[in-house]
Parts: C-alpha cells; structure tokens; sequence
C-alpha cells in the first residue's frame, strides 16, 4: 500500500465532524452563559467545569479526528480498540463531570418528558444493558466490517458507543439531582456488573484461534504483529482498560462511601 505512510498522518477535517464539535461547543457556551444569567444569575460561571466539557470534546476529536483513525480502520485492530477505549471511557466522563448541577436540573424541571425519558434510559439496570448490548453488536464480524467499510455506518457505530456510555457514566457521576446516581453500595455491583457483561467479548477476541476481521486479516503489516497477535493485544488491551477504569471507579466509590460516613461519636 504506497500511500499508508501518508494514510497514518492523516487529521480528519470534514465538515460534519468539525462543524459537529464546534455546534456542541457553541450550544454549551449559551448553555453555560447566556441561559445561566437568565435562569441561575446567581450560579457561578466555574471555570472547572468548562475545562472538564472542553477536554471531552478534544479527546472525542482525538478518538475520532486523528490518525488513530486510519490507523485502527485500515491497519492495526488493536488501534480500534484503543478508539473504542476514549470513546466509552475517557469523553463521556469528561462530558459528564462539565455539566454543572444547578443549570441541568434546572434545564429538567421545565421539560418532564426529557426527564423522565432520561430517568429511564438512565436506571442501572437499562443503562447497563444498553452500553452491553451496544458494545457487544458492534464487536460482531458482519457489523464490524460494514462499519469499516462504509463512513456513515462507522459514524454510527462511535456515536452510538459514545451516547449509551454517557448513560453508563450517569448512575455513577450524574450531574442533577433530579435524575440522581445511584447508592454507593449498588454502584459497586453496577460496575461488578459491566465488568461481567463485556467478558465474552473479550474472551472471543483474546482467546479465538482464527482472525475474525477481513480487514486486519489482508491489511498490510506495518508492525511486527501478526493478524492473530493483532487481534490478541486488541483483546487484551481492551480488558486492561477495563480492568483499570472498574477498579479506579470501585476505589473512587469506596472512598467516597465512607468519607460519607458520619464520624465515630457522632448523629448523622
């Protein structure tokens, strides 16, 4: 493949990513400015969460924008995976911890049937099986090829990976108290959970004789990792990350859990 040298350079710059990140970015300065004065003049404009919104929006132009795309597309599965990994881990957090408390609930009590809509799709239970199903679909050959393949259907699938991991994300970090996060106690199952439902796949990736993507299996070797090796490390990297964010999310919780707790001698 003669142009893989520049292939592996390539930024993406096309209008519908570009002026897609620029629309969020402008929504959530009125958001944060003009609708904040009219409905909360009293709430501070925290500069904290403006950084946390900002850093969601790069490290989603990252995941998506950058050569990491070419390169997880056309040449190392083990890439995509790494994609996959900003895209479930890393931007929804980050989205998440920018949307100050006040300003959501505020946005909520006015409009009962996005609440309510959110209260459902946010439960543990339908978040959970969501981000599961979504993740594992994805992850099947037929589809993962025609993902690959075709731009739309690839915008498709990160978007779709993108917003039910901000529905996984919300039980644990919710920005309102109207749709709140849930106990500390189920938080800790919640993730036990996730971590159980996404085994299989890693199982099938890490463990498979056989390479079970076209693409990778007649993609030009650009380091010295077989199809196999390939589709091994994606699998592993995959659980690592998983393995990494569940354990600093459990330790997170227990943390918080009993920094809730009142101190000896004390009434709650």
């Amino acid at each position: 493949m003669e142009n893989s040298p520049i292939t592996l350079l390539h930024w993406h710059t096309e209008p519908a990513l570009i002026g897609g990140i620029l629309l969020v970015g402008w929504a959530y300065s009125l958001f944060m400015g003009p609708y904040r004065e009219r409905t909360s003049p009293d709430s501070p404009n925290s500069l904290k969460h403006s950084l946390w919104f900002s850093t969601g929006l790069v490290t989603f132009y990252l995941a998506v924008g950058s050569p990491l795309d070419p390169l997880g597309e056309n040449f190392l599965f083990s890439a995509h995976m790494i994609q996959h990994n900003i895209l479930m881990y890393v931007c929804p957090l980050f989205i998440l911890l920018g949307l100050p408390k006040a300003l959501v609930d505020h946005f909520l009590i006015s409009r009962p049937l996005l609440e309510g809509t959110l209260r459902f799709l946010a439960h543990p239970i339908i978040a959970g099986l969501l981000f599961t199903l979504v993740f594992s679909f994805w992850h099947v050959g037929a589809f993962y090829e025609a993902a690959i393949r075709d731009k739309v259907i690839h915008m498709a699938e990160h978007l779709s990976m993108f917003f039910v991991s901000l529905l996984m994300w919300w039980p644990i970090c919710s920005p309102s108290d109207r749709v709140p996060p849930i106990r500390f106690g189920p938080q800790m199952l919640y993730i036990l959970a996730l971590m159980l439902g996404q085994t299989p796949i890693f199982a099938i990736l890490t463990f498979s004789k056989d390479v079970l993507y076209d693409t990778y299996f007649y993609a030009e070797r650009i380091m010295e990792l077989s199809p196999i090796e390939d589709q091994k490390a994606g699998g592993v990297l995959m659980k690592l990350a998983n393995m990494a964010v569940s354990v600093g999310v459990l330790g997170s919780i227990f943390y918080r859990w009993i920094k809730s707790q009142p101190a000896p001698g004390k009434v709650a």
